[in-house]
């Protein structure tokens, strides 16, 4: 009798055993299921965050910047089909067009190297001058240096018209008039003598923008404890202080105030226009190569040859933003 209870009991043991394994191993497969579930679901999270900034950058960016590479080999007047025609633009360019070689690339620079590396460093002072007052204040006064940079061109050109207009109306001329330094009205605006000069004026008055922010933000956030440690091993005074605890720590912050600050000085290039109230400006004394390009593609209607100059300045922003790199970039 004892044998065959034995005999009966063992299957029993035996499918327990095996069903035991089974659901092991189905425990085991889901588990891998949603392994793969979470890698995939991640993936696809990535994809959908990533995917409108992609699209927009590829639809805004890369797209115009393509068909403005194309359009420059061709001469099209925006009315007849382009008609390819090589690199004849950029030829013309720098051996025919005069005003080009003579007003527009040496007033660029000048422009760029002034209204670019000076208003950065403007962006510096002051910020850093900000840092140092309590934070009430300091708000209010960043929002007030803030607030010209948020005012378009258009805008900033009316109000520097009436600052600077050409009859004893001007706001400076009439301050100049009453303290006896001059005797006539001057045409500030008009004059071939000031126009640039004035532009770099305005354009560094309204330079405070979104690099000055960064600049201030990452100032108010820098590690105190490394100020106690420099002034411990021997660093004297706000200088020293500057240059060897303070920039160092701000190295991210500044080298993106120095793209904004190259990009800010290229893309202002239009603020004589909107002073002087005419493009070219008068005897194109103030025409740098954005003015210049707008011209010949609004007003001349020479998108070929406007393309071409959109492709030298730009290769004058990655030239500008290389250096910028080099200078500012954190190294690993």
């Amino acid at each position: 009798m004892s044998y065959s209870t034995q005999s009966v009991e063992q299957p029993k043991i035996r499918r327990n055993i095996q069903g035991y394994t089974l659901k092991k191993t189905d425990k085991t497969k889901k588990k891998r299921r949603h392994k793969n579930t979470g890698i995939n679901g991640s993936a696809w999270g990535i994809f959908l965050l990533v995917f409108p900034f992609a699209a927009l950058f590829f639809v805004f960016i890369v797209v115009p910047v393509f068909m403005s590479a194309l359009l420059s080999l061709t001469y099209y007047n925006a009315i007849d089909t382009p008609r390819f025609i090589g690199i004849q633009n950029y030829i013309d360019m720098f051996t025919r067009d005069r005003e080009f070689m003579m007003y527009v690339i040496p007033q660029t620079l000048k422009f760029a190297i002034i209204v670019g590396p000076g208003g950065y460093i403007l962006s510096f002072i002051i910020a850093w001058m900000l840092a140092q007052l309590p934070r009430g204040i300091r708000t209010v006064l960043a929002l007030i240096v803030y607030t010209p940079s948020l005012a378009g061109g258009v805008f900033i050109g009316v109000i520097w018209k009436s600052f600077f207009s050409g009859d004893q109306f001007g706001y400076l001329n009439a301050i100049l008039m009453n303290l006896g330094i001059i005797k006539a009205p001057i045409a500030w605006l008009t004059s071939p003598q000031y126009l640039l000069n004035l532009t770099i004026f305005v354009a560094l008055w309204s330079s405070f923008g979104i690099g000055f922010l960064s600049i201030l933000a990452s100032l108010c956030n820098l590690d105190q404890e490394l100020f106690e440690a420099a002034h411990i091993d021997g660093i004297k005074n706000r200088f020293q202080e500057t240059i060897y605890v303070t920039i160092p720590q701000m190295k991210g912050s500044m080298f993106f105030s120095a793209i904004m600050s190259i990009t800010s000085a290229m893309s202002a290039g239009t603020l004589a226009v909107d002073l002087s109230g005419s493009n070219p400006t008068p005897q194109n004394s103030a025409q740098t190569i954005l003015a210049h390009m707008n011209d010949y593609a609004f007003i001349r209607n020479e998108l070929g040859y406007a393309s071409a100059m959109s492709v030298v300045l730009l290769l004058f922003v990655l030239i500008f933003s290389r250096i910028a790199s080099k200078l500012f970039a954190e190294k690993d």
